[in-house]
């Protein structure tokens, strides 16, 4: 893959094949843009790999441009590569880097600016609507359909959620994602006797505690397997932060503040 996800999605929301999130992430909506607009350009493809239908997907973006990319085939080859060098250089209107920029994920305060940027601990608060139900991690036969976040954080993480949706669809409930472990919560972190969760702002919140939890080493954790990677870089694509990922303990906590 040459061009970033967003960049391709544009492109095949304007062409008519795609309809869904301009997020930067490769769900069903967007594989299933892939293959509509391959068919639609006569492009045979039927037995495949993904990787190789985005890339011919490129070699069409670039095609549609006036660049020559010569077979669609699939393969990142010399003259793709050139396609993709000209393409980014070309005099067109639409260029390549403003269109990235203006995506790039949100920009949360770092864990010491908490205060001053969210104000006083358990306040400012909003209950988000959730895009599907979620079960209480600590009981399980009780279903919530809104948590508590900071207003500031709320569209964010609606936003990520939805695009949970589209990426697991009825995966979720097996997977756990939708056991929630708590959102706002004003307490002092475990083991300090001095610092504040980010819990107390509303601007974290914990996913399946009983399969992640605080000790545990990420990779032994149930939210540090492969097929929970589209899940964490949902989050990411917001500007959250998954503690799991980053400090490689407390897999079930993301939250919206750099560390």
């Amino acid at each position: 893959m040459l061009l970033p996800t967003r960049e391709v999605q544009r492109f095949l929301a304007a062409a008519g094949h795609y309809s869904q999130a301009v997020d930067g992430i490769v769900g069903p909506g967007t594989r299933q843009a892939y293959d509509n607009y391959l068919a639609a350009s006569g492009v045979a493809t039927a037995d495949w790999s993904e990787e190789r239908r985005r890339v011919a997907v490129e070699q069409l973006i670039f095609k549609s441009a006036g660049i020559d990319v010569g077979a669609v085939d699939g393969f990142i080859g010399p003259q793709t590569q050139q396609a993709f060098e000209d393409y980014v250089k070309s005099d067109r209107e639409r260029t390549l880097e403003p269109e990235v920029v203006a995506y790039q994920p949100q920009t949360w305060p770092r864990q010491a600016d908490v205060p001053t940027f969210y104000g006083t601990k358990g306040q400012h608060q909003t209950m988000l609507a959730l895009p599907y139900p979620m079960r209480i991690a600590w009981e399980p036969g009780k279903i919530v359909h809104k948590m508590s976040l900071h207003e500031k954080v709320a569209p964010s993480a609606g936003r990520v959620l939805q695009r949970i949706l589209e990426i697991y669809g009825s995966r979720i409930p097996e997977l756990g994602l939708d056991l929630w472990g708590g959102s706002l919560n004003v307490r002092l972190m475990r083991g300090s006797q001095t610092q504040w969760s980010m819990h107390s702002w509303g601007i974290a919140i914990d996913f399946d505690p009983d399969h992640n939890s605080l000790n545990t080493p990420f990779a032994k954790a149930r939210f540090g397997a492969p097929e929970y990677v589209p899940w964490w870089e949902a989050w990411e694509a917001e500007g959250w932060v998954s503690l799991g990922r980053s400090r490689n303990y407390d897999a079930m906590h993301v939250q919206a503040a750099r560390l």
